[in-house]
């Protein structure tokens, strides 16, 4: 199985940002316009086909409360394309502290209608990941063993706040909740790498998503580990649509020389075994 764990379909009215600014300078922009319908939203039909074309069993779609810096992406945006093909797809809910309230309401409401993890975006929210606000959607996770994402590093986009991304700052979390699974979003992208290995090394429940990053630079990203060792917490994603193809990232990650076993666990195994996916 080959999982894409790390997917944005944006509904283009709702992004604050602008097409080019969303997409990147690495998106395959031709294929990415061509899934979009002129309703300004994928087309779920398109969607489904591409990632079977690009050889991929399942896909987690991202949904997003950002208004400060990517605008509003509702979960029932996702519906569609979950309806679509519910094999190949699954929903990841979100939610931001400075938006929802009581936050356990909506996490319940959006795990109800079929969402398997919890994303968490302090970098877009401008919220910290251990603001004790959160902590009931924590423990609301914990209780049912569903996972959390948290985004890691800085992001590029206007109004971020890179310092909220530091993946320190779920060392509490991860203190105040033993029992809680949690992924490090982008692997602790830019100058966090190093602090994300090492949890995750030193935790069992602690992965790492390494959506974003481009594949071949990953043995540099983290130099400071064995290969092998901490591949085997990686957990593929893309972060599409910006980058340059699925399939173009899938062979990459083939190229880097990793034990088989290790291999098959980050395309897809490790994703099958924390989301639940089989």
């Amino acid at each position: 199985m080959i999982v894409d764990a790390h997917v944005h379909p944006a509904t283009l009215s709702r992004l604050k940002l602008d097409w080019d600014t969303w997409l990147g300078p690495a998106a395959d922009r031709d294929t990415v316009t061509a899934i979009y319908g002129d309703d300004d939203r994928v087309d779920p039909e398109r969607f489904d086909a591409y990632f079977a074309a690009e050889g991929v069993d399942r896909v987690l779609l991202f949904c997003e409360y950002s208004p400060r810096v990517t605008g509003i992406q509702a979960i029932e945006d996702m519906a569609p394309i979950v309806g679509h093909n519910p094999e190949r797809f699954r929903i990841v809910a979100n939610v931001n502290p400075h938006l929802h309230y009581p936050i356990v309401t909506e996490l319940r409401r959006q795990l109800d209608l079929g969402a398997v993890a919890l994303k968490v975006h302090p970098v877009h929210g401008n919220f910290a990941p251990n603001d004790r606000e959160l902590y009931p959607a924590y423990a609301e996770c914990q209780e049912r063993g569903i996972p959390v994402i948290t985004h890691t590093g800085p992001s590029s986009f206007p109004g971020a706040s890179g310092r909220r991304g530091d993946p320190v700052l779920m060392d509490d979390v991860l203190r105040d909740f033993p029992d809680l699974t949690v992924v490090l979003a982008h692997g602790g992208r830019g100058w966090s790498y190093e602090t994300a290995g090492f949890m995750a090394l030193a935790r069992p429940n602690l992965w790492l998503d390494i959506a974003g990053l481009p594949p071949r630079r990953l043995p540099h990203y983290f130099e400071r580990f064995d290969l092998d060792r901490i591949a085997a917490k990686w957990i593929f994603g893309t972060d599409w649509p910006g980058i340059p193809g699925v399939g173009v990232n899938i062979k990459a990650v083939g190229d880097l020389g990793l034990r088989p076993d290790i291999q098959a666990a980050v395309l897809g195994g490790n994703a099958e075994r924390v989301y639940r996916l089989s």
